[in-house]
């Protein structure tokens, strides 16, 4: 028997040996109520979003046909994402995820900057949700004397109470959300393929594969034009990795997870792929335009009554799944950093129903600055934020995929046990995908505009970065040196405060 073979031996029987108690003391105290149907369709619901639903028109404007193309290559490495996740998860599920495992394999420093840009993603998306609802509410004549804000800060008092009461209920309202999205696409695709069948014209179109040949084919602005697109259909798979967060709360994350994430591909292929070539073959790509869903300009032009209004209940929806699955994730995320030290006390705080209603509060709390933005610059609040969220969803991505580097690196040294479940092509796929993500970040500074003056910001958020680890490194510390020998950050802990 080989040398290595002998350490892999050894490391499966001290696994086998090991205690099944919390080895992340940020995850004791969770109700186990989340259901298979509850994650599948929460799995669904991170894929799908308001990136589908609105902005694919104003990016098939830009880039035509060739946005299935740059949708299936992204789609491709958000799926190897949440693919090193569940891998993760299968090894030690964490409602903690990428931040307990970030923890295991960077050490604290680690964990903290991973907790607090997905703080910085989803706060701002927060912002970002509750600007976009009171947007859509205005669709409806009945709201419109409505203030923008009043709205936004309705929509926030709603889907905080809903996290507040029970990860159950979460799971239930996010089930619907999810139902609601899948149902309005799949009817949608139904259409579509019937005008396809019966060529029905549409606004003086013949629908086939004729219009994409006919009007410049599948590159019909170039290469660039689908590169330039590429950042914002990243971010419109931003919150895939949430499937991660729920395995702390489910009875058996094994059998769960991996069926869960899995189907993520094929629903990626389904409706981000499917639906936009069905949308070039019922019309020319530059029919398309920003200010309009892509499903309402086909829809409308075929005579389906109140198409713009079941699509904008649709999107409606959609941004109250996000603001819904943000507060419940950083909720869980803040909790596991507030244990080890690196976040504020309150946020690490569990009520009588097992929810951590303290850092669920704490992300409310900067979503309600966001009630202020729509008071003060109605138009501009969306734009302002959205940005932030974007790096905040790269610096996640990256480093889940670093953490599975440094976790297949001490498998390969025999320290651990892959589970059967496994992110396929180790070490190329997390080497390829941190490429990818590099590429992205260039091609927001090449884009200019709004994203180069993000990408101006970082050393601002590098700053605070800093300020705050020295802030809290002295309570990390302490938190460290009390903790018992089989938590993190003794057993497996590979950096020091």
């Amino acid at each position: 028997m080989s040398e290595q073979s002998l350490r892999q031996t050894e490391a499966q029987q001290e696994q086998r040996s090991a205690p099944r108690g919390p080895l992340d003391a940020g995850d004791a105290g969770y109700s186990k109520s989340l259901k298979s149907r509850h994650i599948n369709m929460i799995a669904i619901g991170g894929a799908i979003g308001t990136g589908l639903f609105l902005g694919a028109g104003g990016r098939l404007a830009g880039a035509g046909p060739s946005l299935a193309v740059a949708y299936a290559v992204c789609g491709v490495f958000a799926f190897l994402v949440v693919r090193a996740l569940g891998e993760l998860v299968l090894h030690r599920p964490s409602s903690g995820a990428f931040v307990s495992y970030a923890r295991e394999f960077l050490g604290e420093k680690g964990a903290f900057v991973a907790g607090w840009m997905y703080f910085l993603n989803w706060a701002t998306t927060g912002i970002a949700d509750i600007t976009a609802v009171a947007t859509y509410t205005h669709y409806w004549g009945m709201f419109s004397d409505i203030p923008q804000w009043v709205i936004a800060l309705i929509a926030l008092a709603v889907v905080l109470t809903v996290n507040l009461i029970s990860v159950k209920i979460f799971g239930e309202l996010e089930f619907w959300f999810a139902i609601v999205k899948v149902g309005a696409l799949v009817l949608f695709m139904l259409i579509g393929i019937f005008l396809l069948v019966t060529q029905h014209p549409i606004a003086g179109h013949s629908p086939g594969p004729g219009l994409i040949t006919d009007n410049g084919g599948v590159f019909p602005s170039g290469t660039l034009a689908m590169l330039m697109v590429v950042q914002g259909v990243v971010f419109a798979y931003a919150s895939v990795e949430m499937v991660g967060i729920t395995a702390g709360e489910t009875a058996e994350p094994e059998k769960v997870m991996p069926k869960a994430i899995n189907s993520i591909m094929w629903r990626v292929a389904l409706f981000y792929v499917g639906s936009v070539v069905l949308l070039t073959m019922l019309l020319p790509w530059n029919a398309y335009s920003a200010d309009e869903s892509p499903f309402v300009t086909v829809l409308s032009h075929v005579g389906v009554p109140a198409a713009g209004g079941v699509m904008n209940l649709v999107v409606l929806t959609a941004a109250m799944s996000s603001l819904n699955s943000g507060l419940y994730s950083t909720g869980r995320i803040l909790r596991s950093m507030a244990v080890s030290g690196s976040a504020p006390r309150c946020t690490g705080v569990m009520s009588r129903s097992q929810v951590p209603y303290g850092g669920i509060l704490l992300t409310s709390g900067v979503c309600v600055l966001g009630v202020g933005l729509n008071y003060v610059v109605p138009s501009k609040a969306f734009e302002i934020v959205l940005n932030f969220a974007a790096i905040g969803i790269l610096s996640t991505w990256a480093l889940i995929m670093i953490s599975h580097l440094l976790f297949w690196r001490k498998a390969q040294a025999g320290q651990l046990v892959r589970p059967g479940y496994r992110l396929p092509g180790s070490p190329w796929t997390e080497s390829i995908t941190l490429a990818f993500l590099a590429l992205v970040l260039v091609l927001m500074w090449t884009d200019g505009g709004a994203g180069r003056a993000t990408i101006l910001s970082l050393p601002v958020i590098v700053a605070a970065l800093v300020g705050g680890w020295f802030l809290v490194r002295g309570r990390v510390r302490a938190v460290r040196d009390a903790a018992p020998p089989e938590s993190i950050g003794n057993t497996h802990h590979t950096g020091t405060p």
